[in-house]
């Protein structure tokens, strides 16, 4: 597993190398390789011979696509705000709100809270209205022994 890691790590951070080079990144370009990198590591723990390959290559694609909507959509408040939701709503409750310097409005809801062997999970939607546009995501948290919540899924 460590191999795979340090192979998929060293694409992510040369892509963004390379796209460093025509312009700064952008949150997508973050969030894009950030998911790629966590897809391709969650697919490499599954299956084994051409099954965990497929199934890497398949994780890096959703994992890139999931992390590149979600860091064009996102900013810093959005993010504080995503964490505050998974640690205090109460399950099916949404917590919604206006970001005033994107003109997003987000809402969190927390659909499905367990007990995973390293802590409390939650699985969630997101949704956000981009020029009267509604998009939605769906995904999973885990709380770390720090307090942070780190995207599993």
């Amino acid at each position: 597993m460590a191999n795979t890691l340090f192979k998929i790590t060293f694409v992510a951070i040369i892509t963004l190398g390379l796209a460093a080079c025509a312009s700064p990144p952008t949150k997508e370009d973050t969030g894009r390789v950030v998911g790629a990198v966590v897809g391709g590591v969650l697919g490499s723990n599954v299956g084994k011979g051409r099954g965990k390959v497929a199934a890497t290559i398949a994780g890096t694609l959703i994992g890139g696509a999931i992390g590149g909507a979600i860091g064009k959509n996102m900013d810093d408040v959005d993010r504080l705000k995503t964490r505050n939701a998974l640690e205090t709503a109460p399950t099916n409750q949404a917590s919604s709100w206006h970001n005033p310097d994107s003109g997003r409005d987000y809402t969190v809801t927390p659909t499905k809270t367990y007990q995973s062997s390293s802590g409390p999970c939650r699985e969630y939607t997101t949704e956000v209205i981009i020029g009267g546009q509604r998009e939605q995501a769906y995904g999973t948290a885990c709380r770390e022994s720090d307090g942070s919540w780190r995207v599993v899924n």
